[in-house]
């Protein structure tokens, strides 16, 4: 069993890419795989609360004109379509990714980890989706079979948040300035949403490490 650690973000675009990229290597490796999905937050100073949308906030962030964060944008789209994913840029708004975390970690103590971060994921970059709203939220992880008055119910405390802040401070003592990051077995890591071929290659050496330990055992 190779264990995958995926610290990431529901507001990093790119840590959609590098999820389908990784799912892909999954499917196609011969050995089974266990995926950890991980806390990170790219902006946690984001008032609950306050929402703004893509183009005006990265214009703002990066001091640049809306018509350059659109190339930038036209890349991400252009890399979705090779991967069967759809980024709506126009539609997209800003907001605090901390209770969608939350979120997170509640369906991976029930076995739904994967599938909850694909659908915050497709809810935010697809079809625009406020991802700090506690209705919004509990209607996701209802579409992935979660109960949505138990989520509702967890969304008005602050449990979680520890487990959430637990994974940011981890991803820093591990080097990780930014995400998507995978780490495999704790031996090899991987930053950014790197080719199909860079994580196959990462599950392959994982796999032939354990082998390796093994025989040595």
């Amino acid at each position: 069993m190779v264990e995958v650690e995926v610290w990431s973000d529901v507001a990093c675009p790119w840590c959609y890419l590098g999820k389908r990229r990784l799912e892909k290597a999954i499917d196609a490796f011969d050995g089974e795989v266990s995926v950890t999905w991980k806390s990170f937050q790219l902006d946690p100073s984001i008032p609950h609360g306050e929402h703004t949308p893509h183009l005006e906030a990265l214009a703002k962030k990066f001091n640049a004109p809306e018509d350059q964060i659109r190339q930038m944008d036209q890349r991400l789209v252009d890399l979705g379509v090779e991967e069967g994913l759809e980024y709506n840029f126009d539609d997209y708004i800003q907001a605090n990714t901390r209770d969608a975390h939350r979120v997170l970690h509640f369906a991976q103590e029930r076995g739904l980890g994967g599938p909850m971060k694909d659908r915050l994921l497709k809810a935010q970059f697809t079809e625009g989706a406020i991802v700090d709203d506690a209705e919004v939220l509990a209607g996701l992880a209802a579409e992935v079979g979660l109960d949505a008055d138990e989520v509702r119910a967890m969304l008005a405390t602050d449990q979680y948040d520890d487990e959430v802040q637990a994974d940011i401070d981890e991803a820093a003592s591990l080097g990780a300035s930014g995400v998507p990051f995978f780490v495999f077995d704790r031996v090899f890591a991987v930053s950014g949403a790197q080719p199909l071929e860079v994580f196959s290659t990462a599950l392959s050496r994982a796999q032939e490490r354990a082998a390796a330990a093994v025989l040595e055992a």
